[in-house]
């Protein structure tokens, strides 16, 4: 197993620990909103542990992720609402 995998996040290269979440790697990419509301506010994580929605993303064209439940993988394409 790899010790860092490579994704990107909004078009940005981002590296990050083998075994961390999609969440993290977002953080880790200095990107402060997960999505935006349906009113337009943006949004982040706040339970960290798929409870409240907050952190879904779309991961390699599929939407409606939850970022803190799927673990990084090598290539990922994660955007946000930006």
């Amino acid at each position: 197993m790899a010790d860092k995998i490579a994704l990107t996040v909004n078009g940005m290269p981002v590296t990050v620990p083998a075994g961390a979440m999609v969440s993290a790697a977002i953080a880790m990419a200095g990107v402060a909103m997960f999505r935006r509301s349906v009113s337009g506010e943006p949004r982040a994580p706040l339970c960290g542990m798929g409870i409240c929605f907050e952190c879904r993303v779309t991961i390699n064209g599929r939407e409606h992720c939850r970022s803190c439940q799927i673990p990084s993988e090598p290539g990922m394409e994660v955007r946000t609402g930006e």
